[in-house]
């Protein structure tokens, strides 16, 4: 196939013209083999003249002929012969795929209806011939990101189709599905739109994530443009990422990202026109921003939900919200019997709820308590969330306070209470220190020396700024008695 196009030599448009309705006749007579042989001697021609636009009319006038008289194994061999034929032209080459692929979905329906059955799947050996045709070349790169598509598709079907007894597990056909998308970098196509590009990725993303290969889907989501996807033709696309990011971030944990994403959903106008939909987002926003772990993000992004009248809407969830910005203690049973039967309605924390539920290489390490049961888990990280909160109040009024009242304020055993303590003070959410002989704990921080010395500087500092100030005011209140005594005698 010709690297770099030619100079056209010679136009065998008449030639064509004539030859059209000759070849037709003899495929109409069952003389298609005859046709073959015509069309190849003058395609070879144009081909060496550099006629595209013959070359291409007689490239898709050769498979129209086989595709006519239903010879589908003449049609596969013509494929791949012109294909590689010695300075083939590109662009004819493109025109002749092109007008194959629309023959696909005719295969597909006749398929579907049964035809092929105990027969070779004439579909799948298309699809094949098409792939190999366009491997390794980068003028038909669309065409061939689209037959993968297909072919992905076909296999992800006989994973709920297929026997059990063949060659290839179900397992085995979701990865082969996957493997195929993944090998396609539609990323770096310049002749594919943005939204069929976008849509690409995002079924890259989901078949990734039915096998649980999900750093690969982290991966995905970083190749997709979030500016395009908040243009009014991109509803669609939007939706469908964004819950594929809440699926990513349920299973890494990042309940934050999670209350982001539902955030993006809000944002929608198809969402705000829905009101059931609207407030399944809102209730989420809350539920996720309150399960993230407290650092300078989380309670920025707590406030900033808190003071948006729009999330009032969910009134229970609002007022759980205000909960956790109060700074006041919360009791777990009666945070329990408050909100939970509202909330353990809910997927994020229904007992058989199978949302977020970890799969591939996150779900090592865990309990098989916690994988056979998310929900469960995420109502016991809601818990911890609640005894970290009053660990914080606590520690905002009290400079010491013995375990024991620690322990009978926060409704836990005395070594969970002492457990949890330890982990804020590692993750420096807390200043904590523990004297287990007397049973204290001690929230303020022991200055050092130097510390110590620019605190009573700065103290002595602000007095002699004070005693300077006050003895100011008293002469000018001595200058301002003498001055209207000086009048009353002049008087």
């Amino acid at each position: 196939m010709s690297l770099a196009p030619r100079k056209q030599e010679r136009d065998f448009t008449p030639e064509v013209t004539a030859l059209t309705p000759e070849v037709e006749n003899l495929a109409k007579d069952g003389k298609l083999s005859d046709a073959i042989e015509k069309i190849s001697a003058l395609e070879k021609q144009t081909r060496n003249a550099a006629d595209m636009l013959s070359t291409a009319s007689l490239l898709t006038l050769l498979i129209r002929l086989c595709w006519d008289a239903s010879d589908l194994d003449a049609l596969n061999t013509q494929l791949t012969l012109m294909s590689k034929k010695h300075g083939q032209l590109k662009e004819a080459v493109v025109r002749m795929v092109d007008t194959a692929m629309k023959w696909l979905p005719v295969l597909k329906a006749q398929k579907e209806q049964g035809k092929f059955q105990g027969v070779k799947d004439r579909w799948l050996e298309l699809v094949q011939t098409l792939r190999d045709i366009t491997e390794g070349k980068i003028h038909l790169e669309l065409a061939r990101a689209r037959l993968t598509g297909m072919l992905a598709s076909y296999h992800e079907s006989l994973v709920a189709t297929a026997p059990t007894d063949l060659p290839m597990t179900k397992r085995d056909q979701l990865d082969a599905a996957a493997d195929l998308m993944s090998d396609i970098q539609v990323e770096t196509y310049s002749s594919m739109d943005k939204k069929e590009k976008t849509d690409f990725i995002l079924e890259q993303m989901r078949l990734e994530s039915l096998r649980g290969n999900w750093s690969r889907v982290r991966v995905g989501s970083r190749k997709i443009n979030r500016v395009f996807l908040k243009e009014a033709e991109s509803v669609e696309l939007k939706l469908r990422y964004y819950d594929l990011i809440v699926q990513l971030a349920l299973q890494e944990d990042g309940f934050l990202e999670a209350c982001s994403a539902y955030q993006e959903v809000w944002d929608t106008e198809e969402v705000k026109k829905d009101q059931s939909r609207e407030l399944n987002v809102i209730e989420n926003i809350i539920i996720y921003v309150i399960l993230a772990p407290y650092n300078n993000e989380q309670a920025d992004m707590l406030h900033k939900l808190y003071a948006n009248p729009a999330l009032q809407k969910a009134s229970v969830h609002y007022d759980l919200l205000k909960c956790f910005v109060t700074k006041e203690l919360m009791r777990w049973p009666g945070i329990e019997s408050m909100y939970g039967p509202t909330l353990r309605s809910s997927p994020v924390f229904a007992a058989e709820s199978l949302l977020g539920k970890k799969t591939g290489s996150n779900a090592e390490g865990k309990a098989e308590e916690d994988l056979a049961h998310p929900g469960m888990a995420r109502w016991k990280q809601l818990h911890q969330r609640v005894i970290e909160h009053n660990i914080r109040v606590i520690a905002a009024y009290y400079s010491r306070i013995t375990l024991t009242r620690l322990t009978e304020l926060l409704d836990l055993p005395p070594l969970t209470t002492e457990r949890t303590l330890c982990k804020l003070v590692t993750d420096k959410t807390v200043f904590a220190r523990i004297d287990r002989p007397k049973g204290v704990v001690n929230f303020q921080k022991k200055l050092g020396m130097h510390q110590v010395l620019n605190s009573w500087s700065a103290d002595v500092g602000n007095v002699l700024t004070l005693v300077e100030k006050t003895s100011h005011l008293i002469s000018k209140e001595y200058a301002i008695h003498e001055a209207s005594q000086g009048k009353k005698v002049g008087a």
